[in-house]
């Protein structure tokens, strides 16, 4: 019987999450869904100084707004009882061993090591200790953290994203699972969460590939199989520095603030780092459907906020009226489909819809510097009822009569209507504005 495929998406409610966090989560849903299978959330929150309810709940509501919806949350805290099971598992077996060295004594340590060419890498002295010199340590007051000790083998795994991956320790230190106040660093709840969890593919950024090989040892001592990996290059803001969800650059928070729509996000995460052409999409489906790990290249993929937006503009060009119907009305915006069709090709945010409905509305303050022509574009103007070709008819009229055309016919029209150079083609918008208010801002009295 062939394993549901699990993935899971592990943020630590330390911060929002940003682009980079929200590529992993869309890269493991993508997979999820195109695999039939499940994606977990798991909020990392055994750093109880830094974690706060307040971020675990904006992790969730950020991926809610993505579409990213898990099919199961849990998390760690609730789980300490777990990992205190597994330490005393490995400590039985002689994998997990107590160490007192204090962090001065470990960087001194470092330093003679580097001084003689070797690499910086723990010597293991407490494994010698005895009996009796342990319990001296702990006369003085020290408390231990606790080593997992690592095979003098390699590791081997294939990756679905960076192909076969060989990975020696001799330059590794027995990684610390536990600290020496009894608190678990990441490497231990991970597996085991992994474990009971059954999650059968962990999809996550390559700098967790050293992080691999030793979970992969860990996943043995403890009598489990190992998931399969796939390890995406990271993302890199637009001058190549990294991106940090503690500075809340390009947080997905700020992004929706700055109007940007989920969907923009979600292609954009999807799409980096292949070679396809980033397209516009507005339903998740069509992601799935063409998602493929192995279409992710190994290089670093830089990020362009610029692309982001530009990619956010041609979404919203695309949009149904119905998309967008209930925001527009909470942005006090009218006119029904007819306006958004006539504006959404000038928009970079649903947003700036609403500056456009005050264009209709008014009041405007028109800008006239041709009164002769303006005046007389105002007496040939139609009465209603106006449709489409209002705008059509009524310009014909107008060039007939004073031979006017291109920019120096609609230039000036516009100007007096809208008080703008610039904005949606004003066929759509002129029934729209209606003929009592072109008149008032054409400056006619009739």
């Amino acid at each position: 019987m062939t394993m549901a495929t699990r993935v899971r998406f592990a943020p630590s409610p330390t911060g929002r999450i940003h682009i980079g966090n929200a590529r992993t989560a869309v890269l493991n849903w993508l997979f999820a869904r195109k695999t039939g299978g499940e994606f977990l959330l798991r909020l990392d929150d055994t750093d109880t100084a830094r974690s706060t309810e307040a971020f675990a709940r904006g992790i969730e509501e950020d991926l809610t707004w993505l579409g990213l919806q898990p099919d199961t949350v849990f998390r760690q805290s609730d789980r300490l009882a777990r990992y205190d099971e597994a330490a005393d598992q490995l400590r039985a077996a002689g994998r997990l061993y107590a160490c007192y060295e204090t962090p001065d004594e470990l960087e001194r340590k470092r330093k003679r090591q580097l001084a003689r060419g070797l690499p910086p890498v723990y010597d293991r002295s407490a494994l010698e200790l005895s009996a009796e010199e342990r319990a001296s340590l702990e006369a003085e007051g020290r408390r231990p953290h606790w080593r997992f000790l690592l095979d003098d083998r390699r590791v081997e795994w294939d990756d679905h994203i960076r192909g076969h991956q060989s990975f020696a320790f001799d330059s590794l230190s027995d990684p610390v699972l536990v600290r020496h106040d009894g608190s678990y660093l990441y490497t231990l709840p991970s597996v085991v969460d992994d474990i009971d969890k059954s999650v059968t593919h962990v999809i996550r950024g390559e700098d967790h590939v050293t992080n691999t090989a030793v979970q992969i040892q860990l996943f043995e001592a403890l009598g489990a199989k190992a998931p399969e990996f796939a390890h995406h290059s990271l993302l890199l803001g637009a001058e190549g520095q990294g991106l940090s969800k503690r500075t809340g650059a390009l947080s997905i928070e700020s992004l929706r603030e700055a109007g940007i729509e989920p969907m923009a996000i979600v292609t954009l995460a999807a799409m980096l780092g292949t070679s396809e052409t980033v397209q516009p999409h507005a339903d998740m489906a069509e992601l799935v459907a063409s998602f493929d790990l192995a279409k992710l290249s190994r290089a670093p993929v830089r990020f362009d906020e610029a692309e982001l937006k530009a990619l956010n503009a041609r979404l919203i060009h695309g949009l149904p009226y119905r998309a967008v119907a209930d925001r527009l009305a909470t942005l006090g915006v009218g006119g029904g489909e007819p306006f958004w069709l006539a504006v959404r090709g000038n928009l970079a945010t649903v947003a700036e819809a609403a500056d456009w409905w005050r264009v209709v509305t008014g009041p405007v303050e028109p800008d006239i510097d041709e009164p002769d022509f303006i005046a007389e574009a105002a007496r040939l103007l139609p009465h209603e009822p106006w449709g489409a070709d209002t705008w059509r008819d009524w310009t014909n009229g107008v060039k007939a009569a004073t031979g006017r055309k291109g920019k120096a016919l609609f230039m000036p029209l516009r100007r007096a209507i809208t008080g703008l150079d610039h904005g949606p083609e004003l066929a759509g918008l002129l029934p729209l504005i209606g003929r009592d208010r072109v008149l008032e801002r054409l400056g006619s009295k009739q």
